[in-house]
This record gives structure tokens, sequence and C-alpha cells, in this order.
């Protein structure tokens, strides 16, 4: 069928393709490297308790048939592979149905993993990376035109993504509404990156400038992409240098880049026709291709409603496979920066000589003369629920107790998750907690101290504790 394919899309679907591989790769190797100490046997949150109480229906992973940390690791390295050899060529170098069979398979070893991670894997960008998974086994390789169905589908994605946002925001704290919000968000925001200080520094006339556009890239732009072309492709390229914006000025994982890769894809028209045309599809891939697309219009209706409904969800499944999903993100914005700061001192017994030395986490602040660090994509899992811990101590009820018991043996899988434990070769005698209140320096402070952060300290957050001791939180 002459409608099916869309030729002109050909790059847009390459470039989308490759990136949501090397994304796919980034998600599996986080996971294998931070499963352990969170989801795994002795985690602080065990996969074999949760899957004993949630079933399969509800949350379907193949670790209800099986679990063993030997078996998590297999699954998350062999992930990483296979996303590995897609983001190399090897989805454009098979038949179709080969290439479809890999994007299936890396869809479902992934929601396997989600699936199981609680609290850990509840980020919007989880959802995003399968929904966006899905489509991508829809989407053909090179041996067939993209289909033009499946191309709109991912534009119906990044509208989700990017109006779901912006109505969010509009609806939400009010300083979005007087453009404000962006006086405090480069400094409170969950993980600052190395330019964060420089971006809370800009003027205050710029950072309303910011926030304007955030709006008209978020509330305008989505809805042209449903117009002819070049006006649509113009409006996904616009979206692509916000998300750029938003790389260089924090760490939100690959957030950004799915929705840059999205952005990319719409504007493939742009870019012009493939070198060679690529064959005819055949036909048992249209069917599926159709099947496909009635399925995601079925599904939408309620992440659809959900935009226009005043009572707004973010970052929401509807079903338990996460195919067609509501997205949103900082609907209210902090106004100032709370850190827990978690201390270990060799004393059994309190003293006016006891000395308490901070654990140091990768990207979460905490020495206050070191430049926060880029991460993204990758995703630093236990830093960022630190930051909600901060926020609110419920976050952390289920798994504070449990990382407190595990840096008081030294448990070398935590310990992994750390930048420095000042406890190298005997366990801390007594833990606890204490919350901060970060603010940037201005540029004054940093000239004279060398410092980008002041800390003043406000409450106990866990009193010290010991191996013999209770871990209470509060």
């Amino acid at each position: 069928m002459e409608w099916f394919a869309d030729p002109g899309s050909w790059l847009g679907r390459l470039v989308f393709q490759r990136m949501l591989a090397v994304l796919y790769l980034v998600a599996f190797t986080a996971a294998a490297r931070q499963f352990r100490a969170l989801l795994g046997e002795r985690g602080l949150l065990p996969i074999p308790a949760f899957t004993a109480r949630v079933p399969f229906r509800v949350s379907p992973s193949v670790f209800h048939l099986h679990y063993s940390d030997r078996f998590f690791a297999g699954w998350a390295w062999g992930g990483a592979a296979l996303a590995a050899a897609v983001a190399a060529g090897a989805a454009d170098a098979v038949p179709l149905w080969a290439a479809m069979a890999m994007w299936a398979v890396l869809w479902a070893m992934y929601l396997s993993v989600v699936n199981v991670g609680q609290t850990w894997y509840g980020f919007g960008w989880e959802t995003l990376l399968l929904e966006a998974g899905v489509l991508a086994v829809f989407l053909g390789n090179a041996a067939t035109a993209p289909p033009v169905l499946t191309m709109w589908l991912l534009r119906w994605l990044l509208f989700r993504v990017e109006f779901g946002a912006g109505l969010i925001k509009l609806r939400g704290d009010p300083c979005w509404r007087d453009l404000t919000c962006l006086y405090y968000h480069h400094e409170t925001q969950p993980m600052p990156g190395p330019l964060s200080w420089f971006f809370h520094r800009l003027p205050k006339p710029l950072h309303r400038v910011e926030t304007a556009a955030n709006h008209v890239a978020q509330l305008v732009l989505p809805v042209l992409l449903f117009t002819p072309q070049p006006v649509a492709g113009w409006a996904a390229l616009g979206m692509a240098v916000t998300q750029l914006w938003l790389v260089l000025s924090g760490n939100f994982a690959w957030l950004n880049w799915i929705t840059i890769a999205l952005a990319l894809s719409a504007a493939a028209p742009l870019w012009g026709g493939p070198p060679a045309g690529p064959g005819a599809a055949p036909v048992w891939f249209e069917a599926l291709v159709i099947a496909a697309a009635a399925g995601v219009i079925g599904l939408s209706y309620r992440p659809a409603r959900n935009l226009i409904t005043r009572g707004q969800l973010m970052n929401t499944s509807y079903e338990p496979l996460r195919l067609v999903n509501s997205y949103g993100a900082f609907g209210s914005i902090t106004r100032v920066r709370r850190e827990i700061v978690i201390e270990g001192t060799a004393d059994a017994v309190s003293g006016p000589g006891t000395t308490w030395e901070a654990y140091e986490f990768h990207g979460k602040p905490g020495e206050t003369g070191r430049l926060p660090r880029q991460f993204a994509p990758y995703h630093l899992r236990l830093d960022w629920l630190m930051w909600f811990a901060a926020l609110s101590p419920a976050y952390a009820r289920p798994w504070f107790g449990p990382l407190v018991s595990r840096l008081l043996e030294n448990d070398r899988d935590i310990l992994r998750l750390l930048r420095r434990n000042p406890f190298p070769d005997v366990p801390p005698a007594r833990v606890r907690a204490r919350v901060f209140r970060y603010r940037f320096t201005t540029w004054r402070e940093l000239r004279e101290t060398g410092e980008w952060w002041h800390r003043s300290a406000e409450r106990e957050f866990l009193p010290p504790v010991s191996r013999s001791a209770p871990r209470g939180r509060r």
C-alpha cells in the first residue's frame, strides 16, 4: 500500500532507533551495577519479597518465575549486550522479522526489570523508555521504508510527553504562571549538574525568559507537530533545542535524550529522502503495524482524558505492560534545598571529642567545595531517592532503616553506590543522619572560599544508632 510507507523519514527512524538502543544500553548497565544493593536478595527492597506479595498479573516479570542475584545479573548484562548490538546496527543487518524480535526482546527484558523495581524505578523515564521501545518494534529496519502510522505514533508520544509536562506546570505551582520558577529550580532540582550553579546565577530577567520559553516549547510547539511540513519539523527541532538546554542545566537520567530522539524522528522530513529507496513492506508487517496503531489509539483514551482533567496525573501507567502512559514533571517547585547527610563515628559513646564523618554520594550534594558532576543519561537511583527523602521522610520509610543497617556492616554492595566511605577498614560504631539546608554560593563567596555550596544544619533526621539498636527514622 503506497500510503503505508514514509520514505522521507528514513533518517529520522535511523537516528531514533540508534539513540533508543544506546539508552537501553545505559538503562540495563545501570540496573546491572546497582541492583544488588537496591533490589537483590540482601537489597534494601528485595525482589523476592516483592514477588511474594504482588502477583504476576499485576506486575508481570520473569522474576516471578525465578529470582537469584546471579540470574538478575545475567538478565541485565544480557539486555545490555543486545542493546549494544542493536546500537551498532545489528537490527538493520538481519531480516525484518528478526529485527522486530530484537526490539521486542529488549522491551520485554526491561519491562521485567521495571515491574519489580518498586520505588527505585518509579520515574517517568522508565515508562517512557518502554513505550518508545514498543513503538520501535513496529518501525521496521533498513529493508523497508518507515511506516507512516508508526511515525505518527512517535509524534503522539512526543506530544503527550511535552504537552503533559506543560499543562501540569500551568495547573500547578503559581511560579510557573508568574515566570519565577527558575529563580529556584536550578538550585533545588534533584541532582544539579556542573553548569547548574552558573544557570542559577543568571540574571532574574533571563530566568523569566527561560520560563516563558519553556511554556512555548511545551504548550505551543507540540500542537504544531500535527500541522503540515515544514512547520511540524521546525517545531520538533525547537523542542529538541529546549531539551538540550535541560541536558546542560541538570541531571535527569535519559528523560531529555528520549525526548530529543522523538523530536528528531518528527523532524525527519526536513532532511529529505533516502539515498536509495528501501523495499516495500511485506503484507504481514503492514497488518501488524495497523493492529499496533489501533491498539495504541484504543489505549490512548485514558492518557488523553488525563490531559484535559483538572486533577491531571503525571507519570502514570494504566496497565501493567506500560504501553501508553501519562507524563509530566515539576508541577511544583521546591524553594529551599534540603539534603540528608549520613554520618558515622568510631566512638561507641558520644562525648565532647566525638568525631562524625560523612558518607559522600556520587551525584547528591555533600561536600560544599565539590562542583556537581554530570551523570545523565546514567541514573543514580539512591542519590535521587535521597533527594525525595529530604522532602518528606515518608519517601524513605521502607528503605532508609535497611540502608543504615548495611552501613553499620560496611556492606560492600551498598558502599559501591557511594563515592566515599569514611570507614574503609572497620565499620562505624554508630550512624546518624541530619538535615542540612543547602544553597549555591554567590560569585563573591565562590571567589573567597572556592566553595560551590553553603550549608547550615537544620534538624536531626535519624538519631545515632548502633548495630544493636533499632533502626528508627523520623
